[in-house]
């Protein structure tokens, strides 16, 4: 019987330091606050064309959090198709996110937070 109890002793350690790492991580995984950021960009006239299906678009807002709600976002998808809203096809959105910024530059793909601020000038604190 001692044996087998010296077996699991290695699996308790180790599930022991898996529980840990996990607690000391966990902060790092929540979402910032980036309302100010989402207001800010919103100020500037800076907007996101996107599908409700598209995968990257999804990506996108989830980085934002609860703060896309502030985002000037333009859905660019018909619902119950694959077509597109003629405002996306006329603002020449050819790809999904594109993001639109006051100087008339469009800027596809899912973008990262740094890149978003440093070309509208907003800041992310």
């Amino acid at each position: 019987m001692e044996k087998v109890r010296d077996n699991f002793r290695p699996l308790g350690v180790l599930a022991l330091l898996m529980l840990s790492a996990v607690l000391v991580f966990m902060p790092a995984c929540q979402h910032k606050d980036y309302s100010t950021f989402a207001k800010c960009l919103a100020s500037k006239q800076v907007t996101m064309y996107g599908l409700y299906w598209c995968e990257h678009c999804a990506e996108q807002k989830k980085m934002f959090g609860s703060a896309f709600q502030y985002v000037n976002y333009v859905e660019c998808g018909v619902e119950g198709s694959r077509a597109e809203q003629p405002v996306c096809t006329q603002a020449g959105v050819k790809n999904f996110p594109t993001w639109k910024f006051p100087d008339g530059s469009l800027v596809e793909g899912t973008q990262p937070m740094e890149f978003l601020s440093g070309k509208s000038g907003c800041s992310l604190q």
